[in-house]
This record gives structure tokens, sequence and C-alpha cells, in this order.
């Protein structure tokens, strides 16, 4: 049986210049789930770290770009928030992938195990310049 703790876990660099949204998310959800490797059990963190530059890059297919809405709730009543795609990437870019990746995790306690090792920066810098990447996607 394969124990989470004591695994090497991986890191692996995407880029999200000119990628689509959908696509790129789900490649980064099965990095950080570890559904790519042969020791994957679905109540097992056995997932690796995932680095997402350029996310201000991004594309989206059709008019989602004009159309697609984000929606929360404060808590308080009446106080639902909606925020458009293009609004959301002029100021938070990071949040878009955040998001699309955040749903296509299972909803369960290690969500947010997975969730913790996603690094997303909006531009091509990332303090983790000293880490050796298995890959570049």
């Amino acid at each position: 049986m394969v124990e989470s703790n004591n695994q090497n876990r991986e890191w692996y660099l995407f880029d999200a210049e000119n990628e689509v949204l959908g696509r790129l998310s789900t490649k980064v959800a099965n990095k950080l789930r570890g559904k790519d490797k042969t020791a994957f059990r679905d109540n097992i963190d056995t997932g690796d770290y995932a680095v997402v530059i350029n996310a201000d890059k991004i594309r989206v297919t059709g008019k989602k770009d004009e159309q697609k809405v984000y929606h929360h709730h404060t808590g308080y009543l009446g106080h639902l928030k909606t925020v458009t795609y293009s609004e959301l990437l002029e100021s938070k870019p990071e949040e878009i992938i955040k998001h699309a990746v955040r749903g296509m995790l299972p909803n369960n306690k290690l969500r947010e195990q997975f969730m913790g090792r996603l690094k997303i920066y909006s531009g091509n810098k990332h303090p983790h310049q000293n880490v050796k990447f298995k890959g570049q996607e």
C-alpha cells in the first residue's frame, strides 16, 4: 500500500500562454491527483506539484470571454457578487485557473491538499527557479 507521506513528489511546469482554459485545467488536475501514476488510489494523496505561469495569457473558446460569469456569495442576505471572465482576467487572472482546476478535483477532504500544491503566477517569473521540473507542458 502506498503511504502519502513518504513519497517524493515531482514538480511540473505548465505554460498557459495561448492554452485553452479547460484543456490546461484537466492536465493540471490530473497531475495534482496523481492519476498518471501506477500507484494511484483515489483515497490516498499521490499527486505532484504543479506550477502554472503566464496565467494572464490564457484563452477560452467561443464567446466565453464576453459571456462567462463567475458568482460568489459573501454570506450576507442579497450579496451575490457577479464578475465576468474579462473583468476577472484583468484584475486576478490566477483565480480563473484556480476556479477551473478546483471544479475538476473531487469534493472531499483531499481537495484542499491538492489545491495547496497548485502554484499559479500571472507573469513569466516565479519563485521556484531552484526547483528541477520533471516536465514542461
